[in-house]
């Protein structure tokens, strides 16, 4: 099973669960700048919709590139985290992994530099 996270607008967060290509369950919820709130509530229904729980889970998949420099990093920070946790392969939406010493993870694409302050 795969999941795929999409935090990339900051007014939405969207997850789905598939499997041999074929969509076990999906949701798209409105956030407006509190996706990390609403991740792990979302993940959980979104596994109980699936019947399924966190170990089906073989493989974690993120949207990376344009948009929101921190709605971009609340979703590879979780599929990372997520990722190690569970012992899985990560990889963002274009296939693209970066090997980080012993691990293998999804580097943040920013299509411009961040404004602070």
């Amino acid at each position: 099973m795969e999941l795929f996270i999409d935090t990339t607008d900051k007014n939405f967060l969207q997850l789905r669960l598939t499997q041999a290509g074929r969509v076990l369950a999906r949701r798209k919820i409105k956030t407006n700048f509190n996706q990390s709130e609403k991740l792990w509530p979302a993940l959980d229904k979104l596994l109980a919709a699936a019947g399924a729980d966190l170990p089906k889970i073989k493989k974690i998949i993120v949207a990376n590139g344009a948009g929101s420099f921190t709605s971009l990093r609340i979703g590879i920070a979780a599929a990372n985290g997520l990722a190690y946790a569970l012992g899985i392969a990560v990889a963002d939406d274009q296939g693209r992994v970066k090997q980080q010493g012993r691990l293998k993870i999804v580097a943040p694409r920013y299509e411009r530099a961040a404004k602070i302050g």
